[in-house]
């Protein structure tokens, strides 16, 4: 967790950046990030140069003698601002496309990427603000980044925006992955659910020497047995699509910093034609597919012409939240398990598609939850109304867990923000009660209870928590209309005798 003179720091940069003319969070971000980038190649450039080398190894690893200027340690020393501005656009972004794409997943998405920066004198300050960074402490440079982000509050041109970190916490301790598992969101967008699932690994499967108590109690995971597997957690574990190029990028860097520095990103739109055809053994289950699937996919309405058409199979429809549903669905393995964010519409929806993508979801596979979430949730769209599905790929669902969140915890403006366990802890609580069959959840007056699925046909297949929930009403009982009037003629009556007594006392 980083401190408050971090945080100060990051505001700092922040305000230097919309001060300095930069007003779209995404290219402050993107800037932040290209920067960041340069000085952790030079971090990790000094900590080679630092080590005990073998006999005839080069003290060079990411720079070669030639390229030295190009270091962060170099050129952002420059008192110059002007020529620090020429030097970094035309001689250390060009470097940055071509050497990021060979070591990490980061650079193949820096092609094309371009200075932003106008200013020398907003230049000069970026550097000094993001060389107050600790950006050598592994243990927060996530935390730092992810506070980074925290104020992208711009919803992307295709409908996708930030996820709350709670709203992802609990998304992912429903599904509980492990450590040899696979992960994917078709729509990752900055990679904040696939970052959670790293965060979450390391925490629950950590060896006891990877422990480390903080001042203050708290205690921070290095994760050192995930290390043990570092091969799938670097290649086969993280796979994230979107079709957003900036959105990758922030992604990439957002995972490098969290120990994955070669996630298996990609530039795609997932719904398309092209999907299947480049990643076969991912886009469809019976190939292969992946054992989780956590994803908030854009709600952006209706889609053009080109979706695959083995999604089309299942619903003939061209709304992207179903459709996500379906290619979900297609994605995962057997007994693979999903926890995704849909709009309340996709809940209730009277239309075919809605219909059938309900019933699919009922009698040909495992819809274990419906969470309704507390409106006001996404701050770019405060009046949405979502809900997190839980199901499992395969088989037939007999009972369904509905919870009634009707509040975070959070003020409006703390959405989005970084926080802890709110009152959203107990929708975990209960899920795994029901999970583990510790209550029959048949008070539907609850927060928490149990739908039949012939209960749910009998309504349309509908998943409102409204449709279900019953409320308790208590008999209220007043007095008789005669007994009420003659209380008020009573004091009626003595509120007269007392200004009677008072103009008596006054004459």
């Amino acid at each position: 967790m980083i401190n408050d003179q971090v945080k100060s720091d990051i505001d700092r940069l922040w305000l230097d950046c919309a001060m300095g003319g930069i007003s779209n969070s995404l290219i402050i971000i993107e800037q932040v990030s290209f920067l960041i980038f340069a000085r952790l190649l030079d971090i990790e450039e000094t900590q080679h140069e630092q080590n005990t080398l073998r006999p005839g190894e080069s003290p060079h690893h990411l720079f070669r003698v030639d390229q030295q200027t190009l270091r962060w340690q170099n050129w952002s020393r420059m008192n110059d601002g002007e020529s620090m501005l020429k030097f970094v656009r035309d001689e250390v972004f060009p470097h940055l496309r071509i050497f990021g794409g060979k070591k990490f997943t980061f650079g193949e998405y820096m092609k094309n990427v371009s200075l932003q920066i106008s200013k020398a004198s907003l230049l000069i300050s970026m550097v000094e603000q993001i060389e107050k960074l600790p950006l050598g402490n592994i243990d927060i440079q996530g935390d730092l980044y992810e506070y980074l982000l925290s104020k992208l509050t711009t919803a992307g041109i295709h409908g996708q925006f930030r996820t709350p970190r709670h709203i992802i916490k609990l998304m992912v301790e429903l599904i509980d992955p492990k450590p040899f598992e696979t992960i994917g969101d078709p729509a990752c967008g900055t990679a904040g659910v696939l970052v959670a699932v790293m965060e979450y690994l390391r925490k629950t499967y950590p060896t006891p020497e990877s422990i480390e108590t903080l001042k203050g109690g708290s205690k921070s995971y290095s994760g050192e047995q995930l290390v043990l597997n570092q091969k799938p957690v670097q290649h086969g574990m993280f796979h994230g699509f979107d079709f957003d190029a900036t959105m990758l990028r922030l992604a990439a860097m957002n995972l490098m910093l969290h120990g994955v520095e070669n996630p298996d990103l990609h530039y795609t739109d997932t719904l398309s034609k092209v999907f299947p055809e480049r990643f076969p053994a991912i886009a469809d289950g019976d190939k292969g597919g992946l054992d989780i699937i956590l994803s908030n996919p854009p709600f952006k309405g209706t889609l053009a012409e080109d979706v695959h058409p083995s999604l089309l199979k299942v619903v003939q429809t061209r709304k992207s939240e179903l459709l996500f549903i379906i290619l979900i669905l297609r994605m995962l393995k057997n007994g693979g398990r999903s926890a995704t964010i849909v709009p309340d519409g996709v809940l209730f929806g009277s239309s075919k598609a809605h219909l059938a993508v309900r019933e699919y979801l009922l009698d040909h596979n495992q819809l274990e939850g419906v969470i309704s979430l507390p409106s006001g949730i996404f701050r770019s769209f405060a009046g949405l109304s979502t809900a997190i599905l839980v199901f499992t790929k395969g088989g037939c669902t007999q009972d369904v867990f509905f919870y009634d969140a009707q509040a975070d915890g959070l003020s409006q403006e703390e959405k989005c923000q970084e926080n802890g366990d709110h009152s959203l802890s107990d929708v975990l609580t209960q899920y795994r009660r029901w999970c583990n069959g510790e209550s029959d959840f048949t008070d539907r007056t609850a927060k928490a209870f149990k739908v039949s699925a012939a209960d749910i046909r009998a309504h349309n297949f509908e998943l409102s928590i409204r449709r279900y929930r019953e409320t308790r009403h208590q008999e209220v009982k007043y007095e008789e209309p005669k007994m009420i009037l003659t209380r008020m003629q009573t004091l009626e009556a003595e509120i007269q005798r007392d200004m009677a007594e008072l103009e008596a006392m006054l004459r």
